[in-house]
């Protein structure tokens, strides 16, 4: 296999002096540069891009760590993180995980061997205290509010939304509420966000009869609505994780031709828009972007991306 010294002997100019020009550095003179190019032309030779990437200690890949692209928060973290990386000059390397603790740690691990400059975590199964542990091989980056842990991080601010979403419930004389969510209160941030703004507003802890979890789709969303049509049928309200989802429990009430309870919406998608659904906008997109720039520069900090509550005009 041809390398860079076989070109240095061919051509008779120095490695270092070769390896200006396959660079594409300065300080070579346009003769020389010809003369060295028309070899390695002869040649075919490509330069190896891993050992070009060690040899200058970046990658420019960015690793995202996605349990899955099923709900539209992690579908608008990634456009906002791609446009953010086609700006930069970086690659996006998505990294499944569905919440697996041991593929993630495999990822960490690749971190520590300079697979990738940075891991943005959009969710996960492994403990933030973990995930700050690999900080030492690299930039880590988490899509949530990271509490006391010192691990960079942007996010939505969420609380505030999500109370002003309960006393718009409760002005509207509401008193049968639920809510869907991704994942059980006892490991999701927010799942316990929605929970904890229910109890503020209400002044009473929410039956965990009234949470429904492993929603992340519109179909999702009809499982939901067969659960409360059936187990809990004075529900009159529901905050649901998804404007899309949403309409997914309004066709399992449609379908058994019952009213069904009023409905808010997250995310802000066309659907809701259309059904005139209040909805809530956490600007995924721009956290994204956002968790992006902390991963590339290093940077230590939290960044709060404050939400919208919407009612419809």
């Amino acid at each position: 296999m041809t390398n860079i010294r076989d070109i240095a002997r061919l051509s008779g100019y120095s490695v270092s002096t070769v390896s200006r020009v396959i660079n594409r550095q300065n300080y070579v003179s346009e003769a020389t540069r010809t003369a060295i190019q028309k070899v390695v032309d002869e040649l075919d030779y490509v330069p190896n891009a891993v050992a070009r990437d060690l040899s200058r200690g970046r990658t420019q890949n960015v690793g995202v760590v996605l349990p899955h692209s099923d709900h539209p928060y992690f579908t608008q973290l990634v456009h906002g993180i791609m446009r953010a990386a086609f700006e930069a000059n970086y690659h996006v390397v998505l990294l499944p995980s569905k919440y697996d603790a041991a593929l993630e740690l495999q990822y960490l691990e690749d971190l520590r061997q300079k697979a990738y400059d940075a891991l943005i975590f959009t969710s996960h199964g492994l403990p933030l205290t973990e995930l700050n542990h690999y900080r030492r091989y690299g930039s880590i980056v988490v899509c949530e509010n990271p509490q006391r842990c010192p691990i960079p991080a942007a996010y939505a601010e969420r609380q505030a939304t999500y109370e002003a979403a309960f006393n718009h419930l409760k002005q509207r004389g509401a008193n049968h509420i639920g809510i869907l969510a991704s994942r059980d209160v006892a490991i999701s941030a927010t799942t316990q966000a929605m929970v904890q703004a229910y109890q503020t507003v209400f002044g009473q802890p929410l039956a965990a009869a009234a949470i429904f979890t492993g929603v992340a789709t519109p179909a999702d969303g009809d499982r939901a609505g067969q659960y409360f049509l059936t187990q809990i049928p004075t529900v009159d309200a529901v905050l649901t994780n998804g404007d899309d989802i949403a309409v997914g429990m309004l066709r399992a009430y449609r379908r058994a031709g019952v009213k069904p309870p009023y409905l808010i919406g997250q995310e802000h998608q066309l659907a809701g828009e259309a059904l005139n659904l209040p909805t809530i906008d956490h600007h995924f997109e721009e956290v994204g972007a956002r968790a992006f720039k902390l991963a590339i520069t290093g940077q230590t900090q939290n960044v709060a991306i404050p939400s919208e509550f919407l009612l419809p005009k």
